[in-house]
């Protein structure tokens, strides 16, 4: 480990010059790093092995579970299809957010800070605050009701539990980076035996399953309504502010071919991570799917399956799968709430460190961050009981779905751009893919939107002037909504350009006219100062 001191490391291509091509444009930094071996071996991955787990922690929390479960309850293995196609976005997006850290040496939100005026870096500040504190909303009453489930202790009891815990967990930061990463892969693993337990228990039919994986289908405004949270747990904007600045804490070699290994072994490692993730989401909605349609359920355990939520899975387990079923289901929601709230604390770390250039120590920012989330949690919990809290959840689920693009098309924006990427902009057909990806998931969230302001105003028993004014003002939303998403996409980068960005020639170039300023500054005659007794 060494360790250094600033704010971001940054690195320097591959040059003519050798002599120049190991040094560090900035050879301090605020955390310690791991030293990546400047050697040719495939046992460099082991080195890039962590950031990806953390990352992934964000894609098997109890928000996830509850639409997981919700989704397998009410269609069965139907929306499968689903997590597959957020899978594989989440793993191409990850990965764009891993090359704009190792390229550039800046994450994602100090490039929107360098890069927007004053009022949308700070619209976008608060968009990203108020996606952490939805991103904390279901780890907290999820850690809840695992600790309900194992000590029988009040959902509102296990919200102030929550707050302090994390806490507790952040004492781990004092001893290093690599220290966190393997209890955060510990209990990554722990989840994932859990769920494949169940699943064996379970036995669904693999016929359907793969079906479900492979034959997209959405029946009714229902599957629409819950395939948004479905989207929106699995790509999460805080997520993409997290992943930029995790690899940071790796020094990788300072070379063309060094920061190109780095991005090639991040891809590596976010695809192991996120396939164990993907799988634990196909086993709760197997798991979900099989209980909630067995022809042995009594008519109280088929009544829990139309409004399913996480506390009353542990129950329905217990009565079809056994009482073993229902303890390893709070464990495996216990773990993900306790390692959700470590990667949340760290995204909210980086997001107000970056666009506002304001640190605060880990434990403020934690304590404020734990507030926002448990104040609404505990009110909800406690006048709505642990149905309210599960309807919070989903809340939560769609508010992230409805941000991402307030994330995900600043990121597409850098690293597609030449002067910030240099030779490691994004090929035209990962582009495509990914306007393709976050168009779709855009297209979604505004039908929905559309098709809820109609029918909300149909339904609705107010008079016909009530509903005129309430349409205005939806449609108006929908539209700053939507001009929002356009000025983001729109909008040209600034012609800023990194070293980084310069290859080749201009590298040689940009080098050769430094070394002259130099020279001639040092050769200038300057003024002799005159003394006076």
């Amino acid at each position: 480990m060494a360790a250094n001191s600033s704010p971001q490391p940054q690195f320097m291509t591959n040059t003519a010059n050798k002599n120049l091509s190991n040094q560090p444009l900035i050879d301090d930094i605020e955390y310690d790093q791991i030293v990546v071996p400047d050697k040719k071996s495939w046992k460099n991955i082991f080195s890039y092995v962590g950031p990806g787990f953390l990352v992934c922690i964000a894609y098997i929390d109890p928000g996830n579970f509850q639409t997981d479960l919700q989704a397998g309850a009410q269609y069965k293995y139907g929306l499968l299809w689903i997590i597959l196609l957020a899978s594989f976005a989440a793993l191409v997006i990850q990965s764009l957010a891993a090359n704009l850290g190792v390229v550039t040496g800046k994450h994602l939100a100090e490039h929107c800070r360098k890069e927007y005026p004053k009022v949308p870096n700070f619209i976008l500040w608060i968009i990203a605050e108020i996606a952490i504190v939805a991103c904390d909303i279901p780890e907290v009453i999820g850690t809840a009701f695992a600790l309900n489930m194992l000590f029988r202790i009040p959902i509102w009891c296990g919200v102030l539990i929550t707050g302090l815990s994390t806490l507790g967990l952040l004492l781990l930061q004092q001893y290093g980076v690599r220290k966190l990463e393997f209890l955060i892969a510990f209990l990554v693993l722990t989840i994932a035996v859990c769920f494949f337990v169940e699943l064996g228990y379970a036995k669904p039919e693999s016929s359907e399953v793969l079906h479900g994986l492979f034959v997209p289908q959405l029946k009714g405004s229902g599957a629409t309504k819950l395939a948004i949270p479905l989207l929106g747990a699995i790509v999460m904007p805080h997520n993409l502010f997290l992943h930029s600045a995790l690899v940071l804490s790796r020094k990788i070699p300072r070379s063309v071919n060094g920061i190109r290994d780095a991005c090639r072994y991040y891809l590596i490692e976010s695809g192991l991570a996120l396939m164990v993730a993907f799988l634990i989401n196909i086993s709760v909605i197997s798991v979900s799917g099989a209980v909630c349609n067995s022809s042995t359920m009594t008519a109280d355990d088929r009544e829990k399956c139309e409004d399913l939520d996480l506390n009353k899975a542990s129950f329905l387990l217990q009565n079809v799968l056994g009482n073993w079923s229902s303890k390893l289901f709070a464990i495996a929601l216990l773990a993900s709430g306790q390692s959700s709230t470590i990667t949340g604390t760290y995204a909210g770390q980086y997001v107000m460190q970056g666009f506002l250039d304001l640190r605060l120590k880990p434990w403020i920012r934690n304590f404020l961050t734990r507030s926002l989330a448990i104040v609404p949690s505990l009110i909800v919990s406690l006048i709505g009981g642990s149905a309210g809290a599960g309807d919070l959840i989903i809340i939560a689920s769609m508010i992230l779905s409805f941000e991402l693009p307030f994330a995900l098309i600043p990121l597409l924006k850098f690293t597609s751009s030449k002067t910030k990427m240099g030779s490691h902009v994004n090929p035209v057909a990962v582009s495509a893919a990914t306007w393709v990806i976050g168009t779709l998931i855009m297209g979604i969230n505004i039908y929905y939107l559309a098709e809820k302001l109609v029918t909300s105003l149909k339904d609705s028993h107010l008079g016909k002037a009530v509903k005129v004014l309430c349409g205005i003002l939806g449609t108006l939303c929908l539209l700053v909504y939507l001009c929002s998403i356009l000025y983001l996409a729109i909008r040209k980068n600034k012609e800023s350009t990194h070293l980084l960005a310069l290859t080749g020639q201009k590298v040689y170039k940009f080098l050769n006219q430094t070394i002259y300023l130099e020279r001639t500054f040092l050769r200038m005659q300057l003024p002799q100062q005159r003394t006076t007794n």
